[in-house]
């Protein structure tokens, strides 16, 4: 997702005058939403978009705060290590609150001991896309194109242990196919599938929007149990015949353990406001993200069961831990 944005990694939102809180309430002094990636990515916008509004129902300044690296873990490690007090909390993702956990060796912590869960902000679903002139007009000649040619049809992802890498990992498993998988950096992936030299990749829908508008790649499927509301057109996974099939991104927000229930329950109650206001629904669909909103204690049974799924999707991968 490219939107300009401020590179800088402490940008505040600020409060609209005369919105001040009483001494002593929460928030009182600024908030800060560390983001573990760079600016300008689909976590940094979405934490943008709701941080914008959650400055102005609290009169405070709301800061977002980038920290990348480490797949995430460096910036999610440093919400571990802050004052549970509610005045640093995180945007994170798949990746860092779950994926990480049995991908990465020596993990410097635990999502489910180490963080406090507030809400599922959105989910992005992976899409599966291929070039307009790629010979597979649907999964289905996908899958067969690849049974007639075991080992030779490749797909690119940004990295291994992504989801982007795993969503290809249960489509081979699945439909019993064997594809090569090939790892980039950034988005020499999308190019190489524009110019062919990749047959498809599992996509992150916002990474894609502009192509698939486009016309410059084809949609086959979504890797979301339920069609995204960007791409109502596209089928999912599970509609095509896979029930298992479910290997979307998500974004939520989560505090340091400790943090007072009180202050957990207002963040997500004020941040499901933020998803109603009609114009942050429509920007984060437009850019590819359905907008969810749950509670804490819904969140934490969500979050534990993505650590167990990805955990076994992770074995099968034979991916490596770092």
């Amino acid at each position: 997702m490219k939107i300009a944005r401020r590179a800088c990694l402490a940008l505040p939102l600020l409060a609209p005058p005369g919105l001040a809180r009483a001494q002593g309430a929460w928030p009182n002094r600024p908030v800060r939403i560390v983001v573990a990636f760079t600016p300008g990515g689909t976590t940094d916008i979405i934490a943008r978009l709701v941080g914008a509004h959650l400055s102005e129902m609290w009169g405070q300044s709301v800061v977002i705060d980038n920290r990348p690296g480490a797949g995430g873990n460096i910036g999610t490690e440093h919400v571990v290590r802050s004052a549970p007090d509610g005045y640093t909390i995180m945007v994170g993702s798949v990746g860092p609150l779950a994926v990480n956990q049995s991908l990465v060796r020596n993990m410097p912590y635990d999502t489910l001991r180490d963080l406090a869960p507030i809400t599922l902000l959105a989910g992005v679903p992976n899409i599966l896309v291929v070039a307009p002139n790629h010979p597979a007009r649907d999964v289905a000649g996908l899958i067969a194109e690849a049974k007639r040619r075991p080992g030779q049809l490749s797909y690119g992802s940004t990295g291994v242990g992504t989801s982007s890498h795993l969503s290809g990992v249960m489509l081979d498993q699945m439909a019993g196919i064997r594809t090569e998988h090939v790892p980039y950096r950034g988005a020499v992936a999308l190019n190489d599938l524009l110019s062919g030299r990749i047959d498809f990749m599992f996509a992150t829908i916002p990474s894609v929007m502009e192509q698939i508008r486009g016309n410059r790649l084809r949609p086959l499927a979504v890797s979301s149990t339920q069609r995204s509301r960007s791409n109502p057109d596209v089928p999912t996974m599970v509609e095509l015949g896979f029930p298992e099939f479910d290997a979307s991104s998500w974004f939520g927000m989560v505090a340091p353990a400790r943090t007072p229930p009180e202050i957990i329950r207002k963040i997500a109650d004020d941040s499901h406001a933020a998803l109603r206001v009609p114009a942050i629904e429509r920007t984060m669909i437009e850019q590819g993200a359905d907008p969810v909103g749950n509670g804490p204690e819904a969140f934490g049974t969500f979050i534990a069961h993505e650590i167990r799924r990805w955990s076994a999707i992770v074995r099968v991968s034979g991916a490596s831990p770092e």
